[in-house]
């Protein structure tokens, strides 16, 4: 490999507007499992996820939500896509 390759990036990066908010799996990461729901309000409430439909406050969306404790990632996560929905998030 030459020097100019190494310093190319592994996948090239489209040209177009930035996503408002961060994907959920992101959010999920900073937390520890098993979880209530009211400590994922205290400490990520307030950031902004992406949904197919645009971004939504994290605190409005577990407002939809009847569980009261996520035991694993993958619940809290289900729980999440159930409200907001499964698809791709738009990007225009």
């Amino acid at each position: 490999m030459s020097d100019d390759e190494a310093n190319e990036p592994a996948v090239e990066l489209g040209e177009g507007r930035d996503l408002e908010g961060v994907p959920i799996a992101q959010v999920s990461a900073r937390l520890m499992w098993g979880i209530e729901k009211s400590d994922v309000r205290r400490r990520e409430g307030d950031t902004v996820i992406r949904t197919p439909d645009g971004p939504r406050e994290l605190g409005d969306v577990l407002d939809e939500i009847d569980r009261t404790y996520f035991d694993r990632r993958q619940t809290f996560e289900s729980a999440v896509r159930d409200v907001i929905g499964h698809g791709p998030v738009p990007t225009e």
